[in-house]
């Protein structure tokens, strides 16, 4: 049974590692795949696939800032336990579903506040929240896609998740130019849902008829090999 849980790990943890590429900047790396390319838009680094069509399936999009007086893990937990409030395209708002609350977790020996919503940032988009703090940079990490095409990229967020490195370094406040980083009286993420690209809005509500079964099964699946993962990873270091 050992062998057997072992060997399929591998062959999706070995999966997961094809055609994927680091992006870096001043303050975190992860793997992405080799079509998909991050621009610096103001603040912001946003993340999508250089193919048009794909382009408006799916979007990562990374922002830091100094850390400020609503910076911390507790604050970030108790927001993401809430419903989020989205403006829709015709007037009006509506508020995210919480797929899962959020939860502390460990990635390569980082602490993360990790949740996950539906509707939070664009309607019928999933969005994966992860935020963190390191000596005085607070991130965040926003990991979205169509409803209808999730499962389609949820290996690569997935990859994407479970390589994530903080690499900022302790003077990165001195140096301006490695940044940008926002100042510490901003609100982090406040500006997420304005970074998102025009044309993901696009036909937004069209494209939710997807098989919510199978959604759930590829979601069941990927947490299932996530804790394997993790549990086998504690264990080998316990060793």
């Amino acid at each position: 049974m050992k062998l057997r849980l072992f060997a399929s790990l591998a062959v999706i943890l070995l999966s997961f590692s094809a055609h994927a590429k680091v992006f870096r900047n001043a303050y975190i790396a992860f793997e992405m795949p080799e079509t998909w390319k991050c621009n610096l838009e103001q603040t912001e680094w946003v993340c999508r696939s250089e193919q048009n069509k794909e382009a408006k399936e799916a979007i990562i999009i990374l922002t830091a800032k100094e850390v400020g007086p609503t910076d911390t893990f507790a604050l970030y937990e108790s927001h993401l336990n809430a419903p989020i409030s989205v403006a829709l395209k015709g007037g009006g708002a509506a508020e995210s579903k919480i797929v899962y609350k959020s939860k502390s977790v460990q990635i390569n020996d980082q602490t993360w506040i990790d949740s996950l919503h539906l509707g939070s940032e664009v309607p019928n988009y999933f969005t994966r929240y992860l935020a963190t703090i390191k000596d005085k940079i607070a991130i965040l990490i926003t990991f979205s896609a169509h409803k209808q095409y999730y499962t389609k990229y949820s290996q690569d967020f997935f990859k994407a998740v479970m390589s994530l490195r903080v690499i900022a370094s302790k003077n990165l406040l001195a140096k301006p130019e490695l940044g940008p980083i926002r100042p510490g009286s901003e609100t982090l993420g406040a500006p997420i849902s304005s970074a998102m690209p025009a044309d993901m809005l696009q036909g937004e509500e069209e494209g939710g008829k997807g098989n919510n079964k199978a959604l759930l099964l590829g979601g069941a699946v990927l947490l299932a090999a996530l804790g394997a993962y993790i549990f086998l990873k504690a264990r080998k270091r316990k060793r």
